[in-house]
């Protein structure tokens, strides 16, 4: 059988999944497609008033992430394989959380006019961990935008994350628990990780791997 040709990483903020991208995109030899969060100028304001700057901040998103899948299905390019660092429909996770009941409303009819339009990955990975580890990963990045945002809201994202994807099924899933290994700097787990990324074919699968320990 042959190979996944696009492939989607997810996860809660924090847990890797740029990362994880950029690694099988240079492995793979295949095109990233990234999420541009520096691009979004609301995100900043977002994170000290989210109440106020929730739908701006979503619709900025959304239509973003929009001309990023169009861009992929006009120019064909999956002739060749891509790795993408989300799965366009995580941005419901989001609407779920921040929106008010009127704007989720008028959110769920834009995506459901554009959503079919959107190609579906040939396996999905989502990546997990604890709030605490997220939380200690989003401290080692330092991106300013982020240093305003609440525990609350991460374990709030880290739940709602769990359940879309407990009732996901529109692609195999592969749910990976990243709290013991270190696919950044360890080649054993990033191959370990990789080599079950692309066997992964149908249905869900589990992985909870051991991390191999620092390299000699």
């Amino acid at each position: 059988m042959a190979e996944p040709s696009y492939i989607a990483i997810e996860g809660v903020i924090g847990v890797g999944k740029t990362s994880l991208s950029r690694l099988l995109s240079e492995r793979l030899k295949c095109r990233l497609l990234l999420e541009s969060h520096e691009e979004n100028p609301f995100l900043s304001e977002f994170y000290k008033d989210r109440v106020r700057f929730a739908f701006q901040t979503q619709m900025f998103f959304l239509f973003s992430r929009y001309d990023q899948q169009k861009e992929l299905r006009q120019r064909d390019l999956f002739d060749n394989r891509v790795v993408s660092d989300y799965l366009f429909q995580k941005d419901k996770i989001f609407a779920s959380i921040n929106l008010s009941d009127k704007e989720l409303k008028l959110y769920e009819m834009i995506v459901n006019a554009i959503e079919p339009e959107i190609p579906k990955p040939d396996v999905v990975v989502y990546l997990q961990a604890p709030t605490e580890t997220l939380l200690k990963r989003v401290e080692k990045r330092g991106r300013p935008y982020e240093a305003a945002m609440e525990r609350e809201y991460l374990e709030q994202l880290n739940q709602a994350y769990n359940y879309f994807f407990f009732h996901y099924d529109q692609a195999p899933l592969l749910v990976v628990n990243t709290r013991d290994i270190d696919f950044v700097e360890n080649e054993r787990d990033q191959g370990d990780l990789l080599k079950r990324i692309l066997e992964h074919r149908e249905g869900v699968g589990y992985y909870a791997p051991l991390s191999h320990g620092s390299e000699s």
